[in-house]
């Protein structure tokens, strides 16, 4: 397909656009769409950064970091709960740990947690969520309990597995309390701690902090819940135990900054980050899930790796297109807005128009 025929195919694309502007393209195009989400009261708040090859082509924040002060989002300094994003960071930190020989994959987990009473468990097992750890019971993923990760793991600890190590694919945050234990003890010292020199110091991830509650950093937006009227603070939680996999607070050009590094070999080695973002396969079929990385192809159909995160008072994107040498970070200050559809729509917008980029 020529040139003249790709563009065709893009303005036809447009044409079936639901904008009031349907013949917008680009970042005009997902800005728009990002707009209507807050103009039609589906998200109090969002911040969105796009790099492509290494410089910012996209940053802004649209809707309000703080409703009842009327505090506008500004995507330079508005401090996000990432959720699940948090998975990344930790997949970051563990890979720096394997290239220094502080950890191996193929480690059995209680070689660092002896008291976790089920076998057969390695590292690489928590990391891709194949370990047979169940998921949250009840109302656990909204708990509100100053627990360390050593208090948290008691949550589940004597529970069954679900399936055999290695034999089976669940999605969870256990895992990677399970996780966050065995690191901090193989490296000697607190996880915050571990992911802070690993991580966060080397890359100037200086926005980026293990929430705690009672204590909002500088530019922190507030929580908030979507109901029929409009928007409630969400409920408090504490999420310190489970900091590894769903604990963090950041923006999005810390986010960025992360996925840059992650592209041009800076914090890994491209061998071991590929090896980490390479999708698990069990029973011959694919998880698409590495180890902390969610895989996928998006509505243009190019691949990433990174996150979604869904959690008490935050919904996130963090995207990272190696064939685009892309990187898109969205945070939102809401539990889950139901709104990817809208979000894919941006991102593809954003796909169309910088496939034609030279």
């Amino acid at each position: 397909m020529n040139f003249i025929q790709k563009l065709l195919k893009r303005l036809f694309k447009n044409e079936k656009a639901t904008s009031s502007n349907p013949k917008v393209i680009g970042p005009e195009r997902a800005e728009e769409i990002l707009e209507q989400l807050y103009l039609q009261q589906k998200i109090p708040g969002l911040a969105i950064q796009v790099n492509r090859e290494g410089t910012p082509v996209l940053n802004y924040g649209i809707g309000m970091a703080k409703l009842e002060n009327k505090i506008p989002v500004e995507a330079a300094k508005t401090v996000f709960r990432i959720a699940s994003v948090s998975k990344p960071i930790t997949a970051t930190a563990l890979a720096r740990m394997v290239a220094n020989g502080l950890i191996d994959l193929e480690d059995p987990l209680q070689k660092y947690v002896p008291e976790y009473p089920h076998k057969g468990i390695q590292i690489r097992h928590l990391a891709a969520h194949t370990a047979g750890i169940r998921g949250y019971k009840g109302k656990e993923y909204a708990l509100n309990k100053p627990l360390d990760i050593e208090e948290g793991i008691q949550l589940f600890l004597n529970d069954p597995l679900v399936f055999k190590p290695g034999k089976g694919y669940l999605y969870n945050s256990f895992d990677s309390v399970l996780l966050s234990l065995a690191m901090q003890r193989a490296a000697g010292m607190s996880f915050g701690v571990l992911v802070e020199r690993e991580v966060l110091q080397p890359l100037g991830m200086d926005n980026t902090f293990v929430e705690v509650p009672g204590q909002p950093v500088p530019g922190q937006a507030i929580c908030y819940t979507r109901f029929a009227g409009g928007f409630r603070q969400a409920t408090p939680v504490d999420n310190r135990y489970k900091l590894a996999g769903g604990g963090y607070l950041s923006t999005v050009g810390d986010l960025c900054r992360l996925g840059e590094a992650c592209l041009n070999g800076r914090i890994v080695p491209q061998a071991l980050q590929s090896k980490f973002t390479s999708a698990q396969m069990i029973k011959g079929k694919s998880t698409w899930y590495g180890l902390g990385w969610q895989l996928g192809e998006d509505i243009p159909g190019a691949p990433y790796y990174g996150h979604i995160g869904n959690g008490v008072g935050a919904y996130s994107n963090f995207f990272v297109y190696p064939q685009q040498k892309m990187v898109v970070s969205i945070l939102i200050n809401c539990t889950d807005p139901k709104v990817q559809p809208e979000l894919n729509e941006a991102i593809g917008a954003l796909h169309d128009f910088y496939s034609f980029q030279p």
